[in-house]
């Protein structure tokens, strides 16, 4: 896996679940990582337990100025920006999508979409300004690539999130941004209750869940310099869960 001593990374979501096994394996890379999540006091308990530098931003990544507020922090404190990784997100709860409130729509949307765009935007825009280049990867999911009853927002985000992946890649490439997704299927984090973990157990023709640690591998992977010739696609980590 690629060497992150020296490098400056951001991963939104941190405190929990997947964000924090990215920030856990970024960190032991050598990478001087921002910690982001909602509330300051979470987000300064876990950047002291990582290996390497790093620092706690609390941010709303629904909110535009929260992103640009966390992008701007991270490079005043750290020197620069190499690596943002979009991770934060809610899920959806199964309402019938005729008794959906709209609120509910917008919700979900603002937080697993729209912060992406926020994200690439700010990181593009320091990361265009110090002419080095650098990575977004944003965390997408399988429901980027198919469909799931009972949740058509997150559906809707998350294929959203991999068009945009695209898009923002065409774009930034001349800038030797990179911009990845990284498509996980159903893994082991607080947002899996048990009773949701035992419907969706048979849709892994592997047989189990991911772990958050497999998924911060092939991000590690991703954001390195072995990557380098990656850009502009999602990349599943589904146990066989589309091939099925």
């Amino acid at each position: 896996m690629g060497n992150f001593d020296g490098k400056i990374v951001i991963v939104t979501g941190a405190a929990s679940g997947i964000g924090s096994a990215i920030a856990r394996r970024l960190s032991a890379d050598g990478a001087s990582v921002c910690v982001s999540d909602l509330k300051q006091e979470t987000c300064d308990e876990f950047a002291r337990t990582l290996a390497g530098r790093a620092i706690a931003v609390a941010a709303d990544v629904s909110r535009e100025d929260d992103v640009r507020r966390l992008v701007d922090t991270a490079v005043s404190r750290l020197g620069r920006l190499d690596v943002l990784v979009n991770n934060a997100g809610i899920g959806e709860k199964p309402v019938p999508i005729d008794e959906k409130p709209a609120e509910v729509w917008h919700r979900i949307l603002e937080t697993n979409l729209s912060s992406v765009f926020y994200g690439i935007k700010h990181a593009a825009r320091v990361m265009k300004a110090s002419g080095s280049g650098g990575v977004v990867v944003n965390i997408a999911s399988i429901l980027g690539s198919v469909g799931f009853s009972g949740a058509p927002a997150y559906v809707a985000a998350k294929h959203g999130v991999v068009g945009l992946t695209r898009a923002a890649a065409l774009e930034l490439a001349a800038f030797r941004i990179r911009v990845v997704a990284v498509q996980p299927a159903f893994i082991h984090t607080p947002l899996v209750k048990p009773e949701m973990e035992a419907a969706v157990l048979p849709l892994h023709p592997a047989g189990r869940l991911g772990e958050p640690e497999e998924v911060a591998s092939l991000v590690a992977y991703l954001a390195s310099d072995e990557a380098a010739f990656l850009t502009g696609a999602g990349y599943l980590i589904d146990g066989g869960y589309t091939a099925a």
